[in-house]
């Protein structure tokens, strides 16, 4: 109704009341009885119509290009429209309804189809296919494959003449504003403005150590001072000079003396006097303490027997924690000294220094990662140089294998009668061998993994694009975060490839959408078939003017197709013919209106007066008599 409306306003240029001319409908070919009815009594009841007429589009459409010389008075008109393609023969140029063919397939289908391909293939761009740019995309892109296996072959292949058929279509995009890295002299004058930074801080730092040594020594030359006079001051004169000093006692001076004397040790880097002095002084007493282990186990009591293990404990532990001591010691002098030549050789040649402190990290790197694979697979590996299965609880090292021994000796030889381990000097001895060396690798770092972290701190010091991998020492798997690439202007494009041919293939093989009836070329020879007439000669007729018409045969490729599928179906050497309509799109409403200015058309048309007298059915046998 809204449809009549703005037609008969676009016609009349104002609000229509009621039209007093005959109306004309064009409709497809076995159109239902109900939308007829429905369109009568829309046109009677509501605008007043006087008279109407219904009529095939395909008919009108064939009528027009007859008369205009391009097709002949016997022939096929096949019209595909937009939900209906149907295939009418003529004979001395008039229709032939009964020998007419429908299928309910047609340019809404193949739109519908090609817009749920492209939704398939590109879902995040599903908002930009509307119906209106897939109708848009259908009529620029798409064609009809003379054979569509042999098409759908030569795309599988991705050959060049598959590339040169495809179609690119750009979506709107604006490249992001891509922030450029700093180059390789904004890198140089970073490290130049670090450097001087650095040196800026050392320079300070070494300022305040000096005025810091400066200040300590002049307190130790005081107290130096303050102890001599305090010497020369007689007993009875000690306590007045103290108060004018501030000092409570002798003791008190000395005592600030020491800790200055700490203080000033450090502030020059060197180790502490008890340090020193602890590796060096000698225990006057250590071997009156430790008497009683010299003397044999027979000629001591219960109790004597008792204390002298407390006593070769003890002495056990002293020594191991004097080796532990000599040994961080060592190590810190060691680290110094690796610094001190670093520093050294960083000053005189940075840029070599810089180079060969990468390569050096790189193959600690790939010597700890080595080595963490072997500890986790195993050493051993199959013919195909593949990890041999054997893990870290199936293989033991030196060390353990010596603990396994000792415990296994020790086990057989006490496992029978009572158990007596620890009363002899001996068990002692087999307890320190099992806890010696007790090199658990996942709880002391391997020395190449120290001078790794060292590396990788010196680096991360002097060089600012330093980027220090994944701790190689932890044992859990360290998960990767996916990294996003930015999008570019090649992820807006929609290419279409078998798309292009796959879509209106419907025409000719609508089991492609799930519709089983009839494609446009066997609907020619079922049409054909229909007609009473057995003549060879009339046949020939129809299939040597086959006219193509509706929105759909704009397709490039549909007559070639035709032509040659109609070939298959008719006897070998059968004329066949197939043109297009000089306007596919508007020669059904050019051979309507020459139709409806005729003097026979009112002649022709349904009546107000017989749809009251009649009614609905009436229109069931409805047709017009002739075009």
């Amino acid at each position: 109704m809204f449809l009549c409306r703005y037609i008969f306003q676009i016609i009349c240029l104002f609000e229509v009341v009621q039209i007093d001319h005959p109306v004309l409908i064009t409709e497809c070919v076995c159109n239902p009885v109900y939308s007829r009815s429905k369109m009568a009594e829309l046109l009677f009841e509501t605008y007043g119509v006087p008279s109407v007429a219904f009529g095939v589009d395909a008919a009108f459409s064939y009528k027009y290009n007859q008369q205009h010389g391009i097709c002949a008075k016997d022939g096929l008109a096949m019209s595909s429209g937009f939900t209906t393609t149907h295939v009418i023969p003529f004979v001395d140029g008039e229709p032939i309804y009964k020998g007419s063919c429908r299928t309910n397939i047609g340019g809404y289908h193949v739109t519908d189809y090609f817009k749920q391909l492209l939704s398939l293939k590109y879902p995040h761009h599903m908002t930009r296919f509307t119906w209106e740019k897939i109708e848009d995309l259908k009529m620029e892109h798409c064609y009809i494959a003379p054979d569509y296996a042999l098409e759908a072959q030569l795309f599988q292949k991705g050959s060049k003449e598959a590339e040169d058929k495809t179609r690119r279509w750009q979506l709107p995009w604006v490249p992001p504003v891509v922030e450029e890295g700093p180059s390789e002299e904004e890198l140089a004058r970073r490290a130049a403005i670090k450097e001087r930074q650095g040196q800026r801080l050392r320079e300070m730092a070494e300022a305040k150590r000096s005025s810091r040594i400066n200040e300590l020594e002049n307190e130790l030359r005081g107290l130096a001072f303050l102890l001599k006079q305090l010497e020369q001051v007689g007993q009875e004169d000690v306590p007045s000079f103290l108060a004018e000093t501030g000092y409570a006692s002798k003791q008190e001076i000395e005592s600030a003396h020491a800790k200055a004397t700490q203080s000033l040790r450090k502030a020059k880097g060197e180790p502490k006097a008890e340090q020193v002095e602890s590796d060096e002084k000698i225990d006057p007493f250590a071997d009156e303490k430790f008497s009683l282990l010299n003397v044999p186990d027979n000629m001591l009591s219960a109790e004597q027997l008792k204390e002298k293990r407390r006593l070769n404990f003890l002495k056990t532990t002293t020594e191991g924690r004097q080796r532990a001591k000599q040994k961080r010691m060592e190590e810190e002098l060691e680290r110094e000294r690796k610094n001190r030549e670093d520093e050294e050789r960083r000053l005189a040649n940075p840029v070599l220094y810089l180079e060969q402190l990468h390569i050096k990290y790189k193959e600690l790197c790939e010597k700890v990662e080595q080595r963490k694979r072997l500890k986790t697979n195993g050493g051993n590996t199959n013919g195909n140089n593949l990890s041999g299965g054997v893990g870290r609880g199936e293989r033991l090292n030196a060390a353990q294998r010596e603990r396994m021994r000792l415990l296994t000796t020790a086990a057989f030889d006490r496992g029978k009668g009572e158990d007596t381990f620890g009363a002899k000097d001996e068990d002692w001895q087999l307890y320190k061998l099992m806890s010696k060396d007790n090199d658990d690798d996942d709880d002391e770092q391997d020395p190449e993994e120290a001078e790794l972290t060292r590396i990788s701190s010196r680096l991360q010091e002097i060089d600012p694009t330093f980027i220090p991998k994944a701790e190689l020492g932890t044992s859990q798997q360290v998960v990767e975060v996916p990294k996003f690439r930015p999008l570019t202007k090649e992820d807006f494009q929609v290419i279409l490839g078998v798309e292009r041919f796959r879509c209106p293939e419907i025409l000719f093989n609508p089991n492609l959408v799930g519709i089983d009836q009839a494609g446009m070329d066997e609907m020619a020879g079922v049409s054909i078939r229909r007609l009473s007439c057995d003549s060879k000669d009339v046949k020939d007729r129809l299939t040597q003017s086959i006219l193509i018409t509706g929105g759909s045969s704009l397709f490039p490729g549909i007559s070639e197709r035709l032509e040659a599928r109609i070939r298959m179906i008719r006897p070998c050497g059968s004329p066949i013919r197939v043109v297009r309509a000089s306007d596919p799109v508007l020669d059904a409403w050019h051979g309507a209106s020459m139709y409806a200015s005729a003097l026979q058309f009112p002649s022709q048309t349904f009546t107000r007066m017989d749809y009251y007298e009649k009614g609905e059915d009436w229109l069931r046998r409805y047709q017009l008599m002739k075009l």
